[in-house]
């Protein structure tokens, strides 16, 4: 009963987000708090959320401060050298940028954390999205799928938890199993080649404001004034080249083909521009060289400062929580020493914090719920009893394919704490080694970072500014091939 009631609240809980009839937020609160009286145990249902939100507590705590800290860092222009590199890289053509978001997201994921990833990539990379009317929930998707690949580095979580459950070596887990996920990663770029070329056919060949792709590349690095393509666009005005790097993105090349529903559903994931009464496009000020809030003689103390702290991060120094709670207060005071200037700062950010941090809590009733009534315990349990006696000595390749959903209906902890070793005990009973059923455990990490239950995937979303229902239904999908591409290189290596 319980097994049943649990696969239809998540099923009830997917439908109506992908189909827009709730919110995230409202879903994830009043559904399994239905269930929760369904399976006769309302009486218990503060007790699950207070569990969940203790739980869950922490990790809000962390994503307050990491936005807090990294959109100070993006305020100061700490990241606008990258931001420019991959713009010079990306020039006007999606098909570039599309690539050019699964390299940055794939370069930053290696702090292990996917919050700061999805900070970083989605503030340099959404004002182009949004600039050349592309679709942001393939910024999303890719960001994603890349984040998920790359989190099963040792310090990212999933390897260090199937290490600890297995009582085996991280090494032993990560190193064979590099090349399999190399391929993964390989897929994720192979993937953002191909939607970046339907969003290439679907917008056509683009340009900043009628110009040369050469001088459209320095308008959209924010080059000063005096360039040409600048000079061009703003002729007789001081500070032409503010004037040209607001200036509306030009088709060349016609709509380049794609079905009108193909349009509707980018237009609308895509959103506003965010024109403002003087005409500017306000979402592209992230790259306004020269924004007031910039700190060009405090670059490298910004840029030892975030060294140090994800140095200490990955060498678990301190408490992740802590740690951005220390470097948001330093930060702060250091680039504003004024008081008015750091709570503009923090107004700046506080939409993306309560959002986040709204979902995150929220998800604690969803998590409370599953946990609390026992509804995971028996799903995990149905789903490897389920498992056909023939099938023993495959079981590395049964725990590859069961980590895809399980991994994306369930917590890592929960995975890998509790569905895992019994994965391990069953495969042992059949002469298969406990390294290869970590390994392929590993697997499912490129669905699981845009599961429901992953905190970060709600900052991707909410910076974005994207339904996380349009996200589900586009990513999901790629998701599960590129796990599935990482399980079949993993065969084809000998390694699971």
């Amino acid at each position: 009963m319980l097994t049943v009631l649990g696969f239809v609240m998540i099923a009830t809980f997917l439908v109506l987000i992908m189909m827009k009839k709730m919110s995230p937020m409202g879903a994830l609160v009043l559904i399994p708090a239905l269930f929760c009286v369904l399976v006769g145990k309302g009486a218990h249902l503060g007790d699950y959320v207070i569990d969940g939100v203790g739980d869950l507590a922490p990790t809000a705590a962390m994503l307050m401060f990491a936005i807090i800290y990294f959109g100070v860092m993006i305020d100061v222009g700490l990241f606008d050298p990258i931001v420019r590199l991959i713009l010079r890289f990306c020039k006007a053509d999606p098909m570039r940028v599309v690539v050019g978001t699964a390299l940055l997201a794939a370069i930053v994921s290696l702090d292990g954390d996917g919050s700061t990833t999805f900070m970083i990539t989605v503030s340099a990379m959404v004002p182009l999205y949004r600039r050349l009317k592309m679709s942001l929930v393939v910024m999303t998707g890719v960001a994603a799928m890349a984040n998920g690949v790359m989190n099963t580095l040792p310090w990212g979580g999933p390897t260090a938890r199937a290490a600890a459950a297995l009582k085996v070596d991280a090494s032993d887990i990560f190193v064979p199993m590099i090349p399999a996920l190399a391929v993964g990663l390989l897929f994720v770029f192979v993937l953002a080649y191909a939607l970046g070329v339907r969003e290439r056919r679907r917008l056509g060949l683009l340009t900043l404001d009628g110009t040369p792709a050469e001088e459209s590349e320095q308008v959209l690095v924010g080059a000063g004034a005096g360039k040409a393509g600048a000079g061009k666009a703003g002729a007789g005005k001081k500070g032409g080249s503010k004037a040209a790097a607001h200036a509306p993105a030009t088709a060349t090349g016609g709509s380049g083909g794609g079905t009108d529903a193909e349009v509707a559903e980018n237009t609308q994931a895509t959103g506003s521009t965010g024109s403002t009464e003087d005409g500017t496009d306000d979402e592209f000020q992230g790259l306004d060289p020269h924004r007031p809030t910039l700190r060009p003689k405090l670059y490298w103390f910004n840029a030892a400062l975030t060294l140090g702290l994800l140095t200490m991060m990955v060498m678990e120094t301190m408490p992740i929580p802590v740690l951005f709670l220390l470097g948001a207060a330093i930060a702060l005071t250091v680039n504003f020493p004024h008081m008015d200037d750091q709570k503009a700062r923090v107004a700046a950010h506080a939409e993306n914090v309560v959002n986040v941090s709204g979902m995150v809590f929220a998800a604690a009733v969803f998590t409370g719920v599953l946990t609390g009534t026992g509804m995971v315990e028996h799903m995990a349990r149905w789903l490897v009893d389920g498992v056909p006696d023939g099938m023993g000595p495959h079981m590395a390749i049964v725990t590859g394919v069961l980590s895809i959903p399980l991994t994306y209906f369930m917590s890592n902890d929960g995975f890998y704490f509790g569905i895992v070793p019994i994965l391990a005990e069953a495969g042992a009973a059949h002469g298969v080694s406990t390294l290869e059923i970590a390994r392929a455990s590993l697997v499912g990490q490129a669905l699981h970072m845009s599961s429901p239950l992953v905190p970060a995937v709600y900052v991707l979303v909410g910076m974005a500014k994207v339904e996380f229902g349009d996200h589900t239904r586009f990513t999901v999908k790629w998701a599960a091939l590129t796990s599935l591409v990482v399980l079949a290189s993993g065969l084809v290596f000998g390694i699971i």
